[in-house]
C-alpha cells in the first residue's frame, strides 16, 4: 500500500500542470502552441517567442463574426490580433512565414497585420478549436466586413494549424 501511494505521489508530480504563461524561450511553457522567431526585438534576451494559450490570452482577446469558404454560415472567431502579437514580440520585417503543424507555410506581408486586420482565432464559436477542426490557431481575416480580404490571396494567407511564425525581410 505504501508503495502504491509513493507511486501515485510520484506520478501526480510528473503531471503537475505548467506555470505561467510563457513569454519568451526563458519561461517555456510544456503547452506552447505558438512559436515566433525571426527578426524580433534585438534587446529581447532570445528571438524565440513561445505562446501558450494563456499568453495568447493575456495580449488581449479580440472577436469578429464572418464567414468563411470552408464553413457553413456565420461563424464567431476569437483570438489575439495578428498586429498586437507582432508588436509584442517587436517583429521587424517585412514578411512573416506562417508554418502550420504538418509543415504546410505561407507568406504573409505585414500590411497583413493592421489593426482590424488578420486574428490568431484559437476559438470558434466560443470552443477551442481542436486539431481536427482547423485548430488549434488559425490564422483569419474579417472577410465579411472588409472586402478586401474576401479574394482569393488573402483566403490563401488563411493558414490552419497554425504552430509558427518567422519574422524574415
Amino acid at each position: 500500500m505504501r508503495s502504491l501511494l509513493f507511486l501515485c505521489f510520484g506520478l501526480a508530480l510528473s503531471v503537475a500542470a505548467p506555470g505561467a504563461a510563457a513569454d519568451s524561450a526563458d519561461q517555456v511553457s510544456d503547452a506552447t502552441i505558438l512559436m515566433v522567431h525571426g527578426k524580433v526585438d534585438p534587446s529581447a534576451e532570445s528571438n524565440d517567442w513561445r505562446f501558450d494559450l494563456e499568453a495568447l490570452r493575456a495580449l488581449g482577446v479580440r472577436s469578429f463574426e464572418t464567414s468563411t469558404i470552408w464553413g457553413t454560415g456565420v461563424q464567431r472567431f476569437e483570438g489575439v490580433s495578428l498586429h498586437t502579437l507582432l508588436a509584442h514580440v517587436g517583429a521587424e520585417g517585412s514578411t512573416i512565414t506562417a508554418r502550420a503543424l504538418n509543415d504546410y507555410a505561407v507568406e504573409l506581408p505585414m500590411s497583413d497585420a493592421v489593426e482590424g486586420g488578420a486574428l490568431v482565432a484559437y476559438a470558434v464559436d466560443g470552443k477551442p478549436m481542436s486539431v481536427r477542426d482547423k485548430g488549434p490557431l488559425w490564422i483569419v481575416f474579417p472577410y465579411d466586413h472588409n472586402r478586401t480580404y474576401a479574394n482569393e490571396i488573402h483566403y490563401s494567407r488563411s493558414i490552419w494549424q497554425l504552430s509558427e511564425i518567422e519574422v524574415i525581410e
